[in-house]
């Protein structure tokens, strides 16, 4: 059973600015036609870059947005139709600094929100107290908000979206900007909210989280679903190879023009880390060993280049989701 249906869904942004003369009429497209299916219970993962939709995709699920067209359907209920019918079931953390009265204690923030979500009266000190244990926030509940790191306001943004006991939660970068003890407690919460039986939309551009956390995920450019599935399926269409990363001297960025002028490259890059120049190639072959050796054989051809190192490894998500993020941005099929 899916807990989120999307249905050939397009969204157009229309704008006008008017001058003394005639008024200008502009048109930006964010979604060209997506198609999704969230498996109630599950932990789906939407990838892409900025601007590539993540959010106004969102926005349209927890009923912020009207699509241009399409169809949508959370828990059931169709989402353009029964837009105050979704909201009773969906839990949103959109995350941020903003968003909490900061001179009220995060116990006061929840109770008003609790007011505003209808809450039965007798039954909101009960669920307050509920959801600041589920963010391991009760012994800061009567601390003022303006006092709180970005770390517990992100776990309150996530304690304020499941007052109503939602069965769908949408999770907008919750990690983004924390630090890693901040980040990792976040990461815990969502697989106890999982392990709670909720369906979870995560977004994010962290992909060793998505790797850690999703049980299926869609990578979205330029408005369309590139590929939806696995992890396993996304290295499959892909095609990633092997990953070789050597260490250089002299290397300038002609080299990577020259080693993806090769059939077996998919790409190649380079970057300076902690004063060492790496550069990592992305192969079509199978077997580490040739694919260390043709990367060898062209670092050594060129000239003024010197090989400190060399080592290959399995490719992992973020080599996927870069893959098929460059390939649907340039339209090669390699």
């Amino acid at each position: 059973m899916n807990a989120i249906e999307v249905r050939d869904v397009h969204r157009v942004f229309r704008s006008t600015r008017r001058t003394r003369l005639r008024a200008q009429h502009t048109e930006t497209t964010a979604l060209r036609g997506i198609d999704l299916d969230v498996q109630a219970g599950s932990l789906f993962g939407l990838l892409g870059p900025n601007g590539a939709g993540k959010t106004t995709t969102v926005k349209i699920l927890t009923t912020l947005l009207l699509p241009t067209s399409g169809r949508v359907w959370v828990d059931g209920i169709d989402a353009v139709a029964q837009p105050q019918e979704v909201r009773r079931r969906i839990g949103c953390a959109l995350g941020g600094d903003r968003g909490f009265y900061d001179r009220l204690s995060a116990e006061d923030n929840l109770r008003y929100f609790a007011d505003l979500y209808g809450i039965e009266p007798r039954a909101q000190r009960t669920r307050v107290a509920e959801v600041l244990a589920l963010a391991d926030l009760a012994d800061r509940r009567k601390d003022r908000v303006e006092g709180y790191s970005r770390g517990m306001k992100q776990r309150l943004h996530i304690a304020r979206s499941l007052l109503r006991d939602p069965d769908v939660l949408f999770l907008d970068e919750p990690t983004n900007g924390l630090d890693p003890v901040a980040a990792r407690d976040i990461r815990a919460a969502i697989n106890q909210l999982r392990s709670a039986g909720k369906t979870i939309l995560l977004t994010t551009h962290y992909m060793f989280e998505a790797e850690e956390l999703c049980d299926r995920l869609a990578v979205i450019s330029d408005g369309r679903i590139v590929v939806e599935g696995t992890a396993q399926d996304l290295a499959a269409e892909a095609r990633t190879g092997v990953v070789v990363r050597a260490e250089t001297r002299g290397a300038e960025p002609l080299l990577c023009q020259l080693l993806e002028a090769r059939a077996d490259v998919l790409n190649a890059s380079q970057e300076l880390l902690d004063d060492r120049e790496l550069t990592t190639v992305r192969m079509t072959h199978g077997r580490r060993t040739e694919a260390e050796h043709l990367v060898r054989e062209v670092l050594e051809d060129a000239p003024h280049v010197r090989v400190l190192d060399i080592a290959s490894r399995e490719p992992s998500l973020e080599d996927s989701y870069v893959a098929l993020v460059s390939r649907s941005l340039t339209g090669t099929a390699r």
